[in-house]
């Protein structure tokens, strides 16, 4: 009697460590799961920010139309995406001679656009999960 009292016991025991166990690697796939979907909203939202900045430079280049609604629209985005670094109020380089906006618009937004996708390549490296 005692042998299988003890083997029954050996048997709640091995299946209440299982069962934590499978809980552990659930809560880790769950993790995994949100370090994931977490890293390509951050990548995301940089892409869109970098793309924000290139075509608010093209739009400059070009000298769209800056009354229309949508050129207005995304002139208002891309000075947001610049987070007071790139901006062309206050740009990094000042340049001299014909179509200064132009060139400066093309220098500080397309830095700043690439400074979007490289901070989003190191955040999104850094919150992904290794496997």
């Amino acid at each position: 009697m005692e042998k299988s009292e003890e083997s029954r016991s050996d048997a709640g025991r091995e299946s209440g460590r299982s069962s934590r166990a499978r809980s552990v690697a659930s809560a880790k796939i769950a993790v995994a799961k949100a370090r994931t979907y977490l890293a390509r909203v951050v990548w995301v939202v940089c892409v869109l920010a970098a793309l924000a900045l290139a075509v608010g430079a093209l739009l400059i280049a070009v000298k769209a139309n800056g009354h229309n609604g949508l050129v207005k629209g995304i002139l208002n985005l891309a000075d947001v995406a610049d987070v007071g670094v790139f901006d062309l109020t206050n740009p990094i380089k000042t340049f001299t001679g014909s179509d200064v906006l132009i060139k400066t618009a093309l220098l500080n937004y397309g830095l700043g656009a690439l400074a979007w996708l490289i901070v989003g390549r190191i955040l999104t490296w850094a919150i992904r999960p290794r496997s």
